[in-house]
């Protein structure tokens, strides 16, 4: 059910905007409108340039497929990162939740997802190929699977172990201090930064 239309077009179509984001709903998108409409011109404009600068200059790193200003990110570029630990994650807000632990100081590789055959994902689907393509260059001592813990996570940890077992890589995995079935960016930081001090051998 739309608004009344006496609220005006450009309203409307603000709280059309807003609600098309995922978790808010129409009450929170006239919320938010009815806010910026308040707010000083300049403000909305950077607001609104912002958002602009995301979509059209975010780039993807050419190597861990972070998001990134430039075509190496700020954690593959930093020359005092441990460059022999990968932490494969599932998307950038693992990224994001586990820098914010301040616990792990390696790098990481951004699958883009997990293998999920009931919804037609499969390896090719993800960022795997670069993966191996990182570790063939022999730099690697250790592959952290910080995957969510389901079932499509799971089925993704074992492919990629089954893919390098050959290799004198060690292979861990987070303690399950999180919880079976939890994403790591709903994960308090506390607790996610345990995981991964407390990481053990990944089991075959």
């Amino acid at each position: 059910m739309r608004f009344n239309s006496k609220s005006g077009k450009f309203l409307e179509e603000a709280i059309m905007q807003f609600s098309s984001l995922p978790g808010i709903g129409r009450k929170t998108a006239l919320r938010f409108a009815l806010h910026l409409l308040r707010r000083p011109e300049n403000e909305v404009e950077n607001f609104a340039n912002a958002i602009l600068s995301l979509k059209k200059d975010t780039k993807f790193c050419s190597v861990c497929h972070n998001i990134s200003d430039s075509d190496l990110c700020n954690i593959c570029a930093d020359k005092t990162r441990d460059f022999s630990k990968i932490c494969i994650v599932e998307g950038i807000h693992d990224v994001i939740a586990l820098e914010a632990t301040s616990q792990y100081n390696g790098l990481y590789h951004v699958l883009g997802g997990v293998i999920s055959p009931m919804e037609g994902i499969s390896p090719s689907d993800l960022n795997i190929a670069s993966l191996f393509s990182r570790l063939d260059e022999g730099n690697v001592q250790e592959v952290i699977f910080a995957l969510p813990a389901t079932m499509e996570g799971d089925t993704t940890n074992y492919f990629i172990n089954r893919k390098i077992e050959n290799k004198n890589i060690e292979v861990t995995i987070l303690a399950r201090g999180v919880a079976i079935g939890d994403e790591l960016q709903y994960t308090d930081e506390i607790t996610l930064g345990q995981s991964i001090i407390n990481r053990k051998p990944f089991e075959k």
